[in-house]
C-alpha cells in the first residue's frame, strides 16, 4: 500500500516532468531623473559639474536638469549654452535644490545643506580639510544619501574622477613651469625643452603616480631630462613601463633625492596618500640647496605638500620666493583650466548618470555594482564610512551589512 507522503512525491515529481511555462527577465523600471547643478560657492572652485553638450544628452533621454544662472561662467559656459541644450536656468539656489538630484564639484557648505530636501541624493566630493562634522551630522540628520565622486570605482577599480584629474594636473603643472621659467614671469629666461647643442633642462618629480606619470609625459615631450622619486618600486616600474621609455627612477631616499634637486631647474611634487597629510620629503636645507631661480611647483599642497617650504597659495597670487627658489604652492590646480577640467567631471557623470535611470534609480546602483557603493559615505542618514566614523567619533554601519538586510 503506497503512503499519502509517497503519493504526493510521485505526483511532484510528474509535475517537474511536464513541459513548464518559459520564464521571462522582468525588464527594468526606467527612472526619470531631476538633477539639479548649484553654482559653486568655494573659494578658488570654477569647475562646473556638467557641461551644456551632457546637459543636451541627458534631457534627450527624458530627464529634467535645473542649473543654477552662473553656474557655469568660470568655465565659460554662459546660460544661453545651458538653456539651448534643454537645462532649465534657476535664479536662485533655493529652486536648485528643489531637484532629487544635487550635482556638485565640492562638498556642500552648511549654507547649502540646510536648503537641501529630506532623503536628497547628493553627488559631490569628499574633502575632510574643508568638510567638518558638522556637515556630516546635518547630511545624516536630513537622512541624506551622499556620494563620493572620488571615492567611486570603475569596473577595473580605479578612480575614473580622480585620475583625470591627475592627468590634467600633471600635464598643467608642467606648462606651469614653463610660464615661471621665461622672462615673462622674472624666471631665469629658460625654455622647458629640449634645443640641438643646448643641454636640456632637468625635472625632477616626486611621485610615481598619475600626476606624476603625466607630468613625466608632459616634460619627456618638451624635451626636459627626467628623474622620477617615489617609495613604491611597482609604481615606478609601472611608470616606466606606461612612458614607454627609460627614465632616472629611484627611491626616495634623501641623499639621492637632494643630489638630484641641487640640479634641477623644476621639481614637482606629486606624492597622493588615501588618507591624512601627505609626507614631507623635501626639508627646508634641500631647498635652500636648490639652484637660484629654479621652481618648486607642489601639487600636493591641498593635503599639506612634500616641501618643507611649501604655504598655500591662490590663483590670483600663486607665487612666492624662498631660498631663491620660485614656489607655486596652489591647491586644485585643475580649475586653472576649468573649461577642460568641466569636460573631464562630464564625461564621467553622464554615463553614470544615465545608468542609474537605466537601472532605476540610485538605490538600484548601490545594491548591484560594488565601485558605485564605494562612493556611497551617508546612505539614507546612515554614515557607512569607517574613516568617517573614526575622524568625527560618530557611529557607522557597515554598507554591505545594510544593503543584504533590504
Amino acid at each position: 500500500m503506497i503512503s499519502s507522503g509517497d503519493a504526493l512525491k510521485s505526483l511532484a515529481r510528474e509535475a517537474a516532468m511536464l513541459p513548464q511555462e518559459e520564464m521571462l527577465e522582468v525588464g527594468r523600471k526606467k527612472q526619470s531623473l531631476y538633477i539639479g547643478i548649484p553654482k559653486e560657492t568655494e573659494f578658488q572652485e570654477q569647475r562646473v559639474a556638467l557641461v551644456p553638450e551632457a546637459v543636451n544628452l541627458l534631457v534627450s533621454n527624458g530627464h529634467r536638469v535645473v542649473i543654477e544662472t552662473n553656474a557655469g561662467a568660470n568655465a565659460n559656459f554662459s546660460d544661453n549654452d545651458f538653456s539651448e541644450a534643454g537645462a532649465k536656468i534657476a535664479y536662485s539656489p533655493e529652486e536648485v535644490y528643489e531637484s532629487d538630484i544635487i550635482l556638485k564639484v565640492t562638498p556642500p557648505s552648511i549654507k547649502e545643506i540646510s536648503l537641501m530636501k529630506h532623503k536628497q541624493i547628493l553627488f559631490s566630493a569628499l574633502q575632510l580639510t574643508v568638510q567638518p562634522g558638522d556637515a556630516l551630522k546635518k547630511l545624516i540628520s536630513k537622512k541624506i544619501t551622499a556620494i563620493a565622486w572620488d571615492y567611486v570605482q570603475d569596473e577595473e577599480g580605479v578612480f575614473p574622477i580622480i585620475r583625470s584629474m591627475g592627468e590634467i594636473a600633471g600635464t598643467t603643472s608642467i606648462l606651469i613651469s614653463g610660464e615661471l621659467m621665461s622672462n615673462a614671469n622674472n624666471g631665469k629666461g629658460l625654455m622647458l625643452g629640449g634645443v640641438a647643442g643646448i643641454t636640456p633642462p632637468e625635472v625632477v618629480i616626486i611621485g610615481a603616480g598619475t600626476v606624476g606619470q603625466y607630468a613625466a609625459k608632459a616634460a619627456l615631450a618638451l624635451g626636459a631630462s627626467v628623474k622620477v622619486f617615489d617609495n613604491s618600486v611597482a609604481k615606478l616600474r609601472r611608470i616606466q613601463r606606461d612612458l614607454g621609455q627609460r627614465v632616472f627612477t629611484s627611491v626616495i631616499q634623501p641623499k639621492v633625492l637632494s643630489k638630484a634637486l641641487k640640479r634641477c631647474d623644476v621639481a614637482i611634487g606629486a606624492l597622493r596618500v588615501p588618507h591624512g597629510r601627505t609626507p614631507c620629503v623635501v626639508s627646508d636645507d634641500m631647498v635652500r640647496s636648490m639652484k637660484e631661480g629654479s621652481v618648486i611647483v607642489d601639487v600636493s599642497i591641498d593635503k599639506g605638500g612634500c616641501f618643507e617650504t611649501s604655504k598655500i597659495t591662490t590663483h590670483e597670487s600663486p607665487t612666492f620666493k624662498k631660498h631663491g627658489v620660485i614656489h607655486y604652492c596652489v591647491p586644485n590646480i585643475a580649475s586653472r583650466v576649468s573649461r577642460t577640467a568641466s569636460y573631464a567631471l562630464s564625461n564621467i557623470f553622464s554615463p553614470l548618470l544615465i545608468e542609474i535611470a537605466e537601472r532605476g534609480g540610485c538605490e538600484k546602483l548601490i545594491q548591484t555594482e560594488k565601485g558605485f557603493r564605494h562612493g556611497v559615505y551617508v546612505y539614507k542618514g546612515t554614515l557607512t564610512s569607517s574613516f568617517l566614523g573614526e575622524t568625527f567619533n560618530l557611529p557607522y554601519k557597515d554598507l554591505d551589512l545594510l544593503i543584504s538586510a533590504l
